[in-house]
């Protein structure tokens, strides 16, 4: 019988996987990230010393279809000092104490002409938001909300030392090509700096699953793309909008290491390839996925998806942007991020990706009756008892394979996982019951 490679891991396997990705993201988390600079550099860099990665420059003023890539940003340090001169904030201890883009600023305040330039949580006094201004000039520090009730009137010192000019968009690419020019896409954000679940869980997990993968034959390509949010996309598509044709499914990864369950979010078309392998690849693991319909917002899903391109890519994630309180704060923290649950995103990833590349359509070569398995030796020697899994999956594959549906409509109709499906189609091809269309 053929035997079709995997990627599959198992209990062991998994768990250190798991664990692996969590340092990983431990790592990555200081470093301060935003849709340019420096430290999507820096990210990318720690990223190829584990995968071959590819990385792309692209100048300012360069159009990304209806927009334009912005000024490289870079932060060295910023601080808040009160009337007393003690040092009230500092970004070395969080970069998320600074508004994303803000201007270079060096100057004294009163509270009131402070407090316009401050962000805070009410009602999560503790926190730290995350907050950005990429498009329009401004300045800004963020802090605790209990930290910002508690300033005394007076006057303030603030120093945002930064840079904001022409320089360069970073980001960067993986190709693991297969047999076919058709390619599966893979695409998580790059630029939050010191957000583990929203940003970190979907690198780290696009990593792991490329060093799985690297080895492993496939029939399509698998591309992943290492970018910063919306204009990373928008300039990756307005550079490869020639080759859009051949991506044959594709997800968004974010949100992937929370103690949620599986959530999906289906591309435009809703009955994709992928809007389809998802479910049936979530039940294969023994768990349930929320599915909801495409809207036009969200992560990158929404430029992947719109009507010019309307590429069949939807998102995959544990919980969705902006539905569980850490979100954008300083509360998405390595401890918010579970190994554990990194772990079940990688297995769910594999599962999708193996199901993509080993969805065919066939056509059965002995249609008129039920074809003796027995003599082929494809069916249990001792009969009368209850059909077993895989004998199940013989019948159902030699029944569907009328040329109209493929092995992932079999598994969707016989609630059957796709391994055992394709594992049937792989027997009675050997057998040579069965012939691709």
């Amino acid at each position: 019988m053929t035997t079709r490679p995997t990627a599959a891991l198992g209990p062991a396997e998994l768990a250190a996987a798991g664990e692996r990705m969590h340092a990983r993201l431990v790592e990555l988390f200081p470093i301060p990230r935003s849709i340019t600079g420096n430290g999507v550099r820096s990210t990318l860099a720690r990223l190829a010393q584990e995968i071959p990665l590819a990385v792309h420059e692209v100048p300012t003023g360069e159009p990304a279809l209806d927009w334009t890539v912005p000024r490289e940003w870079n932060l060295r340090e910023a601080w808040l000092r009160g009337p007393g001169g003690e040092e009230i904030l500092h970004s070395r201890d969080s970069s998320l104490h600074v508004l994303g883009y803000s201007v270079p600023v060096d100057r004294k305040l009163t509270l009131d002409e402070l407090q316009a330039h401050l962000h805070s949580l009410p009602d999560r006094p503790d926190w730290i938001p995350y907050r950005t201004s990429y498009y329009r000039e401004d300045w800004g520090l963020c802090l605790p909300h209990r930290q910002r009730a508690a300033l005394q009137p007076g006057d303030y010192q603030v120093r945002i030392d930064s840079t904001l000019q022409p320089g360069r968009l970073t980001y960067g690419e993986l190709f693991l090509p297969g047999q076919s020019r058709d390619e599966i896409l893979l695409s998580c954000h790059i630029c939050h700096p010191s957000l583990a679940n929203d940003n970190l869980s979907g690198v780290t997990v696009a990593t792991e699953l490329a060093r799985r993968l690297a080895e492993t034959p496939r029939r399509l390509g698998l591309r992943l793309l290492f970018i910063p949010g919306t204009i990373g996309s928008l300039v990756w598509l307005a550079r490869n909008e020639s080759a859009t044709g051949r991506i044959a499914g594709g997800l968004v990864m974010a949100n992937l290491g929370d103690a949620g369950g599986f959530h999906y979010k289906k591309s435009r078309r809703g009955d994709a390839a992928i809007d389809r392998a998802v479910p049936v690849a979530i039940a294969g693991l023994g768990e349930s996925v929320e599915i909801e319909d495409f809207a036009p917002f969200g992560y990158d899903e929404r430029q992947y998806c719109s009507p010019g391109f309307d590429l069949p890519v939807g998102s995959l994630t544990r919980t969705p942007w902006g539905r569980y309180p850490e979100y954008h704060s300083s509360a998405d923290d390595c401890d918010f991020v579970r190994p554990t649950q990194l772990a079940g995103s990688l297995a769910a990833y594999i599962e999708v990706v193996q199901i993509l590349d080993g969805n065919a359509r066939y056509r059965n070569l002995s249609p008129k009756g039920e074809p003796q398995l027995g003599r082929r030796g494809l069916y249990k020697p001792v009969g009368g008892g209850e059909a077993g899994r895989r004998e199940l999956a013989l019948l159902w594959v030699l029944n569907l394979s009328d040329g109209d549906h493929d092995l992932l409509a079999i598994a969707e109709r016989s609630g059957l996982p796709f391994a055992a499906v394709r594992e049937a189609a792989d027997a009675l091809i050997e057998a040579e019951l069965l012939a691709p269309i």
